[in-house]
C-alpha cells in the first residue's frame, strides 16, 4: 500500500508564491508518472503539471512559465513551485502517482491541499 501526503497549501496574495510537496510512503516500486491536479469549486479536476519517470515534464497552458514541477527520487517526494499566483489558481490541489509492477499499474491520490489566492 502507498500513501501520499501533501503539504504546503495556504492563503497567498496575488503575485505571491507557494511550494507544494507530496511525499510518498509504503511500497514504492516503479514510478511511471507523478502529477499535480487541481479542482476549483464547480469545475472538473484538471491536470496542472506532470513529470515522468524519465524526467519529462508537461504543463497546462494556464500555468506555463509560472509553475515548476520537480522531484527528489531519494525522498520519493514531488514538488510544485507556484510563482506569480493568480486568483484563478485557487483550488484544491491533488498529487497523483502512477506506479507499475508489471503487468499491473496502480494509481494513487493524495488527500488534497487547499490553495487560495486573494486579489
Amino acid at each position: 500500500q502507498v500513501q501520499l501526503m501533501e503539504s504546503g497549501g495556504g492563503l497567498v496574495q496575488a503575485g505571491g508564491s507557494l511550494r507544494l510537496s507530496c511525499a510518498a510512503s509504503g511500497s514504492i516500486f516503479r514510478i511511471v508518472v507523478m502529477a499535480w491536479y487541481r479542482q476549483a469549486p464547480g469545475k472538473q479536476r484538471e491536470l496542472v503539471a506532470a513529470i515522468t519517470g524519465g524526467g519529462s515534464t508537461n504543463y497546462a497552458d494556464s500555468v506555463k512559465g509560472r509553475f515548476t514541477i520537480s522531484r527528489d527520487n531519494a525522498k520519493n517526494t514531488m514538488y510544485l513551485q507556484m510563482n506569480s499566483l493568480k486568483p484563478d489558481d485557487t483550488a484544491v490541489y491533488y498529487c497523483f502517482f502512477k506506479l507499475v509492477s508489471t503487468p499491473l499499474e496502480y494509481d494513487y491520490w493524495g488527500q488534497g491541499t487547499q490553495v487560495t489566492v486573494s486579489s
